[in-house]
């Protein structure tokens, strides 16, 4: 096949999802949701005239998304196809000059992803690492002769021979992973090691004038240590290492050197005193030692995600959720000064600062229009969209209001969260109600396209996703309250927002459907032992009991706070996790309940969701556990998520509504069959 015809192939592909829709507008189905393309990763040029950025789709035949690298001028024109690869391709990064990017992928010959370098005008990329380990956040060091990237340490040829005889046996989180470090190589693919040690590298910075790094280095890769990482500096070729933090158990992200290399910045969800579980935050500190000092208002209520240093050097740009909606600030660092430059019912991504054109870039996601890539200015914040990938989504698909929706919790505070109408929506006639809680719980549902939301609102169902109590973006008490005590608050926040859907005429009361994964999945199981009155629940990868749910997982660091310690120290306090876990109160559920989860889930492991299920049916209560192999805590493979939002549709229209689920097929399935595998019936 000729590369045009190549190209034009791929386009086809890139825009299957939208292929065969009706001249009339109809709701969206499950198979188009999950084959919408995802656009992210975008960089702007050193010269600002051009955006490259990767856009996944659905390659159902092999059960997975699929990348490319697309490049397109700001103006919106001359989007190209760059790369074509089998696997795909991510991480794409211009070369200072602007006449290379580097990305990576898996190609013939790989064992797994190596570093690539393509000329920006396109053509064959080439090469540049075969190095041992998979190359992971590249990075070009300013004068573009070297790229800097972290992989882990590659296995010995005497772990590769035990491996292949399966003499295998491991100590567990101590033998069990590899460090991860910082390497180098340059143009002619020479490969040097940067930094070794026992410490793996999490994050670094590399100096504007190019003759600092600094790092993040953790004790280990495991997500266990991450609250351990601290901050230290090192020449350009890893040598004279010095410390910068000490001792304040929390993870710094977003590192920044400053445009005069004497600063570097970070974001840490800490307070000033450097104590976690607060709002994320900025700070400075000097790279020549001394504390480190916060740079923003102390009471400020929103959570920072991405921040950089302005071209001269006294600003910071910033994102901040605030709630249901993020926006792009400017800090003045001398007086504290925080100013929001955009403002909007939308969500951003993939933020960039570019200094030598003075322009940001980032995709903006809004409730009725996927993300797409968008730039702006500090003197001109207005976004300006670039790509127009998803420009007749509307003409083809009936898409569903949403609109942010507030209540007043039980003790009076004030809540928001989201709230979607059913498609074709008709005032005065009440909905069954999904009531959709997020994870986390330290996040928030933000406006933007919700796939899922779609569907479900096509429908015929409203959808409720409420930011309850430990929610991101509304001030360290609001995420803090769930401190000495998980469920004090928090589920009291659903109830009362399920409620006020009910009160505004919305919700049929008769007609509630619980749901949510993670920290959403916590609440499902909690809301199932609080109340019977919603008629089905589907409650993915969930906590059921927090004492064994302490030491299975691998992350413990927002759980001490919670409850006031572990449960294993002198005079722990086991009441009150057992008092928090839903396990407890599983003699009161009636909720016909559904239970998911993967079955190589670290985060929150399959025993946590067998608790459940084993409790409901020996109680009697209508129940299945379904497990996916392979997947961890978010499930990635296309005919898994695809089965896991269909099982729930059938649950739910069964109890809820007393009617059959027709599924839809799997694209590329065997004379068109669908792809349900059980029956869902009630355990009696």
């Amino acid at each position: 096949m000729d590369r045009v015809t190549a190209r034009a192939v791929v386009v086809i592909a890139v825009l299957g999802w939208s292929i065969g829709a009706s001249a009339q507008p109809r709701p969206m189905g499950f198979v188009e949701a999950l084959s919408l393309p995802v656009i992210q990763d975008p960089q702007l040029s050193p010269d600002g005239r051009q955006v490259v950025f990767a856009m996944e789709t659905a390659d159902w035949k092999a059960n997975r998304r699929v990348g490319h690298l697309y490049r397109i001028n700001v103006d919106g024109t001359d989007q190209v196809q760059l790369t074509f690869g089998e696997r795909g391709e991510t991480s794409p990064r211009w070369s200072p000059d602007g006449t290379q990017v580097a990305f990576l992928a898996r190609r013939d010959g790989d064992e797994h992803n190596q570093i690539y370098l393509l000329h920006s005008g396109g053509g064959e990329a080439r090469r540049l690492t075969t190095h041992a380990a998979a190359p992971a956040s590249i990075a070009w060091t300013p004068d573009g002769t070297r790229l800097l990237f972290v992989a882990p340490e590659a296995k010995t040829p005497e772990e590769r021979e035990k491996d292949r005889l399966q003499d295998d046996v491991y100590a567990f989180e101590e033998t069990n992973f590899k460090q991860r470090h910082l390497w180098a190589v340059d143009l002619t693919g020479t490969t040097t090691r940067v930094t070794e040690g026992a410490y793996s590298v999490v994050q670094y910075a590399i100096s504007p004038d190019g003759s600092r790094l600094v790092m993040s280095r953790a004790p280990s890769p495991l997500l266990e240590f991450s609250h351990l990482a601290e901050l230290w500096v090192t020449d350009a070729r890893g040598g004279d290492a010095r410390q910068l933090t000490s001792g304040n158990r929390v993870s710094e992200g977003s590192l920044a050197i400053s445009p005069d290399n004497t600063r570097v910045l970070f974001r840490a969800g800490a307070n000033e005193a450097m104590e976690g579980y607060h709002n994320g935050k900025i700070f400075v500190l000097s790279l020549a030692g001394g504390p480190a000092g916060l740079v923003m208002p102390a009471n400020a209520a929103y959570d920072v995600s991405d921040a950089e240093w302005s071209k001269e050097g006294s600003t910071i740009y910033f994102v901040a959720s605030m709630g249901v909606h993020d926006e792009v600030f400017s800090l003045d660092v001398a007086s504290k000064r925080a100013t929001a430059l955009t403002s909007g019912e939308h969500s951003l991504g993939g933020f960039d600062y570019v200094p030598s054109v003075d322009r940001f870039v980032f995709t903006l996601n809004t409730a009725a229009h996927p993300p797409e890539v968008h730039v702006a200015a500090p003197s001109a914040p207005l976004p300006q969209r670039v790509t127009r990938v998803f420009v007749d989504l509307a003409s083809r698909f009936l898409l569903a209001k949403q609109e942010r929706f507030t209540w007043k919790g039980q003790d009076g505070q004030t809540i928001e969260g989201l709230l979607y109408y059913p498609v074709e929506y008709r005032e005065g006639e009440r909905y069954p109600l999904i009531v959709s809680t997020h994870g986390g719980p330290a996040s928030s549902d933000k406006f933007g396209f919700s796939p899922d939301a779609q569907v479900y609102a096509g429908k015929g169902y409203a959808v409720l996703k409420p930011n309850y109590r430990g929610s991101t973006g509304y001030g360290d008490a609001f995420l803090r309250e769930m401190s000495k005590g998980y469920f004090k608050q928090s589920h009291l926040d659903v109830m009362t927002g399920t409620d006020a859907v009910i009160a505004k005429g919305l919700a049929d009361p008769a007609r509630l459907v619980k749901m949510g994964w993670s920290a959403g999945g916590h609440m499902t199981n909690k809301m199932i032992t609080f109340t019977d009155r919603f008629k089905a629940a589907s409650s993915g990868a969930g906590a059921a009991n927090w004492i064994s749910m302490y030491a299975q997982s691998d992350n413990r660091e927002f759980r001490t706070p919670w409850f006031g310690g572990t449960p294993w120290q002198a005079n722990a306090p086991i009441d009150l996790y057992w008092d928090h876990s839903p396990l407890k109160f599983v003699s009161q559920v009636k909720t016909p309940t559904l239970f998911l989860v993967g079955e190589e889930d670290p985060r929150v492991p399959f025993p946590q969701s067998v608790e459940m299920f084993r409790a409901l049916r020996s109680n009697g209560v209508p129940t299945h556990l379904y497990v996916a192999p392979r997947e961890g805590h978010g499930w990635t493979e296309l005919r898994h998520r695809l089965f896991k939002v269909q099982v729930e549709m059938e649950w739910f229209e069964k109890w809820v509504r007393g009617t059959t689920y027709q599924w839809e097929a799997t694209p590329g399935a065997e004379s068109g069959e669908a792809t349900k595998t059980s029956t869902v019936t009630p355990n009696r």
